[in-house]
């Protein structure tokens, strides 16, 4: 299969893509209805229609002739007909955003925008980007600022360095793989459709056609997009077309002001057929690394099995054991600046080639990936100049995140080498060290271990932002009284001032009572379903539903399983929201009362939530569906003696000191929940048949 790609020059498979985007084209004549379906679903179709005019028009007619004549029939029939119009016009309405709803219920941007613009919520439509900003503006801002922050982490550069590349090493503890990736294998065309039926289909600017039309059309192209994949993966190539971005300012928090330019942040839209080739390499470049065990353990970012929610529990789980161990804990949330834009590409091949085992048209074409590459701005209907990229990994792209997380492999061992516990998540990085009140010597470990990474980072073209880089400190209050007096700065980072800070999405607070973040899901809930009430009559439930979990249910469920164990005064306010949900889906009265109600839409209380989530993060973690780190939590239990019980499937429970810290620690919270389950739960198959039983299992126990 492979010989017939090895005769292609570069320039000849340049040829070929800028080719493929008139083949497109002219495909396209011989799927007419298909492309005339699909481009009428493109925009806001008007729910108005010619039947609503038609019924409006006679209406008037009717109520014109009742004020000439003032008969009492043509009164009647008058409002006969305006009963069958608004009628009509209801339908028609609820019809039109039903299907909007329904294309992209797994789309909350645009629900929100759609909800708020329907709400006619001015403080919560999405800001436009002021005519006075020019695509040049924000071209010409986005490149001086990546000049600005390699022209800082130069200065802070040793002199006597010449060539950073050589320096690292030095720094780094090179990951020796078993195996080499020299090549890329072409795939078949199996692969190939599997791979565009399960991609998004977003459409950027650099698109030849719709992508939707794109995906209908496929079985007409598809031998020609397979030699045009395999092509590339074969002689190590990636065409120039597909090395061009179209960047997107996206406002950073809806709260800022639009018309100031550092209040954006640079997303880049890459063509569609791009992104398959990158999915494609992708999915080797994984298997490669998961092979020979080349992840880093505790990065988080961008791998199966592995979420923000594994992360803060892996995270809240060390602190709470600390605590209920009597001892007070120091968290650092590390930010850096602009992390994926400075990543220098020389560095990154270095790492590739010696750390990951990358060698041969593999190696080849990362080069070709990350050299020759181009963007332009696109706002307001206007671009930009087209500028040269000479650093970063693309933000939008499917390669970018895991070749940040390559990049950034060489950390772990900094931060091991000074015994310090520590996470990632990307670019978000978090370190937590427990100890005793009075053994304030323990903070030295923590100053050298931030200013190796500082030292690792500067070599590494990287700027830790220590304006926004936060420190909170765990623990009974009379015992981090004690610390904070000794960590009013860390090494330039000064201590938080607040007695909270977010991590990943969560809010953490000093006693880790997840009290702060449970009120921010409630002004946030109740928010969406007060504009939910507003368009309520003009949705059918099913709709409402979508609605409702896209911004409520979504809210209660993100990260719940850190609220394991919290007492009841706390999570009664998050079962008030779904109380209040399930009372805005179904129309009751606020005095009914709410079990039949959730009942009847089969859904579980919050506190059975929490477990569910508890309980599905532990059946993953026995069948290795989760990250190693949440396995490693877990005990199975086995008997000194034989025992019944030595064949349950039961896990070890094990001791702690307060209810209120290690009693909710998911290693104490997950085997004592798994206990609890019926045996017929507990050894389901499949993880989809575990969900069933443990639904059921669940809501019996609720409202039986």
């Amino acid at each position: 299969m492979e010989g017939k790609y090895y005769n292609f020059t570069p320039t000849e498979v340049d040829y070929i893509v800028n080719n493929a985007a008139a083949s497109l084209r002219t495909t396209l004549d011989s799927v007419a209805p298909v492309k005339k379906k699909i481009l009428s679903q493109r925009g806001p179709a008007p729910w108005y229609n010619s039947q609503l005019r038609t019924l409006k028009q006679a209406s008037r007619k009717l109520e014109r002739k009742w004020y000439a004549t003032n008969l009492e029939e043509v009164y009647v029939a008058w409002k006969n007909s305006l009963v069958i119009y608004k009628k009509a016009l209801r339908n028609a309405r609820t019809t039109y955003y039903s299907s909007l709803i329904e294309e992209n219920k797994n789309n909350p941007r645009f629900l929100f925008s759609t909800v708020a613009r329907l709400t006619k919520s001015q403080s919560s439509v999405e800001p436009c980007i002021p005519l006075a900003l020019s695509s040049n503006n924000f071209m010409s801002f986005f490149t001086n600022k990546i000049i600005t922050i390699r022209e800082k982490i130069t200065l802070a550069l040793p002199a006597n360095v010449t060539d950073v590349s050589l320096s690292t090493d030095t720094l780094e503890l090179a990951v020796r793989p078993d195996g080499y990736l020299e090549f890329f294998t072409p795939i078949h065309l199996s692969e190939l459709i599997s791979i565009v039926s399960t991609s998004k289909p977003s459409t950027c600017l650099l698109d030849p056609i719709p992508t939707r039309l794109f995906k209908e059309a496929l079985p007409l192209i598809n031998s020609s997009m397979l030699d045009l994949n395999n092509l590339s993966l074969v002689t190590g190539y990636v065409p120039q077309a597909f090395k061009v971005a179209v960047i997107k300012p996206l406002l950073k928090k809806p709260t800022l002001d639009p018309d100031v330019l550092a209040n954006y942040r640079p997303i880049s839209n890459l063509p569609f057929l791009s992104k398959i080739l990158e999915r494609t390499v992708a999915n080797q470049l994984c298997e490669h690394l998961q092979r020979n065990s080349l992840f880093e353990e505790f990065q988080s970012g961008f791998r199966v099995h592995h979420s923000t929610e594994t992360a803060l529990v892996k995270v809240t789980n060390d602190l709470l054991i600390a605590s209920d161990n009597g001892l007070v804990s120091i968290l650092i949330l590390l930010d850096l600046s602009a992390a994926f834009d400075t990543i220098d590409h020389k560095l990154l091949l270095q790492r590739l080639e010696h750390s990951i085992g990358i060698k041969g048209t593999a190696l080849d074409w990362f080069e070709s990936y990350l050299s020759d590459r181009f963007q332009f701005v696109h706002v307001n209907n206007d671009s930009s100049e087209h500028t040269r990229v000479n650093h970063g990994v693309p933000q939008g792209s499917v390669l970018g995140p895991i070749l940040f997380t390559l990049y950034m492999l060489p950390l772990g061992n900094i931060i091991r080498k000074h015994c310090i516990n520590f996470h990632c998540y990307a670019d978000d990085t978090q370190l937590y060290l427990s100890m005793k009140p009075n053994e304030t010597n323990q903070l030295a470990r923590l100053q050298d271990c931030l200013k190796d990474i500082k030292t690792w980072m500067t070599y590494n073209f990287l700027l830790l932002n220590s304006d926004k880089t936060e420190v909170i400190v765990f623990g009974p209050k009379h015992l981090r009284e004690l610390l904070s007096k000794h960590i009013v700065t860390l090494d330039g980072i000064t201590l938080a001032s607040s007695t909270t800070v977010r991590n990943l999405g969560v809010i953490f607070d000093q006693d880790m009572s997840f009290n702060s973040h449970i009120k921010q899901i409630c002004r946030t809930s109740f928010f969406h379903l007060r504009n939910i009430v507003k368009i309520r009559n003009i949705l059918s439930q099913s709709d409402a539903e979508k609605l409702v979990h896209a911004f409520v249910t979504s809210r209660l469920d993100y990260c719940n399983s850190l609220l394991s164990g919290c007492p009841n005064s706390s999570l009664k306010y998050l079962q008030l929201i779904q109380n209040a949900a399930a009372r805005v889906l179904t129309g009751v009265s606020k005095r009914d009362h709410i079990s039949p109600i959730l009942v009847s839409l089969h859904w579980l209380p919050v506190k059975s939530r929490i477990e569910f989530k508890i309980l599905l993060l532990t059946y993953k973690a026995l069948n290795n569906q989760s990250p190693s780190y949440l396995k490693d939590l877990i005990v199975p239990y086995y008997p000194s003696r034989t025992l019944r019980s030595q064949t349950a499937g039961l896990l070890v429970v094990p001791r702690i000191s307060k209810s209120r810290m290690g009693g909710r620690a998911f290693s104490y919270q997950a085997p004592l929940l798994w206990n609890q389950l019926p045996v017929w739960v507990r050894e389901a198959d499949t993880l989809s048949i575990f969900k069933t039983r443990l639904k059921t299992f669940l809501f019996d126990k609720a409202y039986s």
